[in-house]
């Protein structure tokens, strides 16, 4: 059956051909119409007058002044507990058949999310839309006969008050039509196993029966599968065991922290493809080789809408100030942090999904996402973004060829003064004062802000090297492991002494 493989590929690229986008902002526009009219009649769109925007020479304008920014508490509190109650037509029509469980970050409470019909249609359309852009890559025809392996969170989902419930992977891998089972695996049977590590573990031992090309979920947690299966083969690299793994599709978190560490499992070159999937939608895929930003899906279920990441638009808490400045697809700037805003064809409107983003081609609308509002390192001037920080991560990688798997960090007050506190997970031998004085350099050249604090309230950075799997075990110690499960990358200083606290226990 080669013949398939080429034939396959053709038809990828014919239809990447005739869906893609060639003008994302009327795209966004007719979204937003779409969705207008669509939920007039909800409670939510009598309440704030969906007709009379829906009439106004500028929707977009007339949409961002009529209605205010929410987030998930708000949203919740004043809208969707009536439709968890049971009750139709609140913020979309009807009730929504799914509730996505938000892991977010570790030690925080799950959000519930809704997820219709309609967001599920999105969610396979711009999956579609990813698939088909491989055929922009320099792949071997044959990989697009392969099988793919998708380690999410658990198919057996939960069924509750009408509500089916489980963490957005595992509805999406749940709704798999039959006739693409047999090249999804680990196949419903294991997908289903709620236990990560019995999960992973059948996995392992399945692994030698698959032909596995492709490859989906988010690095620490693939990585830690891939070793698993490579100790259970007992070989030295992965591609002993599946020779004609060709792609990798990332998402939840940036993966460049972890290219130097993912490397050393391929004896082959394997294709990073970055995605964003989060619980409210499909956002943005990778969809050209010569670059790593990533395409928001401008066609899709969601209309987006951009704050200009600023400290004055900003609340200590990660909210937006009701005065801040939005913006349009049509009206942002390349190379400017954004807090992501979206209204979603699940109900959520003017959302704030806490994720910040910049543009790396307007006309593209490719982006990249440099971090959270939540997780903006400013106590005393600082401004480092996340972004800002894996990208000294990297460099501090490169230089000490060394892996740097996970970090987490906190503004710490040490004797009335302020410091960076940075815990590393290696295993390098590089002094944790060396690897101080150096991540401090590189943070001073990238960031002037930084640089200008440094100078006056931060008074130095300190650095803890702990050994990589601390971070796993802080996430089964606060009872979120696998799935969408994502580090947080600064903590406060409460939450801090809990997790230094927590990695001397472990250690000793």
């Amino acid at each position: 059956m080669a013949f398939l493989g080429p034939l396959i590929k053709t038809a990828l690229s014919i239809h990447e051909n005739l869906t893609s986008v060639t003008d994302h902002v009327k795209s966004q526009e007719k979204v937003l119409r779409n969705m207008l009219i669509t939920a007039q009649d909800t409670s939510f769109g009598i309440y704030y007058d969906f007709d009379s925007i829906l009439e106004s020479d500028d929707i977009r304008h007339a949409f961002a002044k009529a209605i205010p920014f929410y987030d998930y508490d708000k949203m919740n509190d004043r809208w969707w507990q009536q439709m968890k109650q049971g009750k139709p037509d609140i913020t979309w029509p009807g009730v929504p058949s799914f509730l996505a469980r938000s892991s977010g970050t570790t030690g925080k409470k799950s959000k519930m999310i809704p997820v219709t019909d309609e967001m599920i249609t999105a969610i396979k359309d711009a999956g579609t839309s990813q698939v088909s852009a491989l055929s922009n890559f320099n792949l071997d025809p044959s990989i697009f006969e392969k099988e793919v392996l998708a380690l999410g969170s658990s198919t057996d989902l939960d069924h509750k008050n009408g509500f089916t419930i489980g963490e957005i992977s595992g509805i999406s891998a749940s709704q798999i039509p039959e006739f693409l089972s047999s090249f999804y695996k680990p196949g419903k049977e294991i997908a289903s196993i709620d236990d990560w590590d019995e999960r992973v573990h059948q996995i392992a031992i399945q692994s030698e029966n698959w032909d596995i090309g492709m490859l989906s979920g988010i690095p620490s947690w693939i990585e830690i599968m891939l070793k698993r299966v490579m100790e259970y083969h007992k070989v030295d690299s992965i591609h002993d065991v599946w020779p004609n793994l060709s792609v990798y599709t990332s998402g939840g978190v940036a993966f460049e922290p972890y290219r130097s560490s993912f490397e050393k499992l391929f004896s082959k070159p394997v294709q990073i493809v970055d995605t964003y999937l989060a619980s409210e939608g499909f956002i943005a895929s990778q969809q050209r080789p010569e670059t790593d930003a990533m395409q928001l899906v401008t066609d899709g279920g969601i209309y987006f809408e951009f704050v200009p990441f600023k400290p004055e638009y900003i609340n200590p808490d990660g909210s937006i100030v009701e005065d801040a400045p939005v913006l349009h697809l049509g009206a942002v700037e390349e190379n400017v942090d954004y807090a992501l805003i979206i209204s979603t064809v699940s109900g959520a409107w003017r959302y704030l999904i806490g994720d910040t983003i910049k543009f790396t081609d307007v006309d593209r609308a490719e982006i990249k996402i440099t971090g959270r509002t939540k997780f903006f390192l400013n106590v005393v001037g600082s401004q480092l973004s996340v972004l800002k920080m894996e990208t000294a991560i990297t460099d501090l990688q490169n230089k000490f060829d060394t892996a740097i798997k996970e970090f987490t960090v906190c503004a710490k007050k040490n004797k009335g003064e302020f410091y960076h506190v940075w815990t590393l997970g290696t295993t390098t031998e590089v002094s944790e004062k060396e690897l101080a004085s150096h991540l401090d350099d590189l943070l001073q050249k990238a960031n002037k802000n930084y640089k200008v604090a440094r100078s006056k309230a931060l008074k130095g950075v300190i650095v803890h090297k702990v050994a990589p799997e601390i971070f796993s075990k802080w996430n089964d110690y606060n009872k979120k492991k696998g799935g969408q499960v994502k580090m947080e990358k600064v903590m406060k200083e409460e939450t801090f002494k809990e997790w230094e606290h927590f990695c001397k226990s472990t250690i000793t």
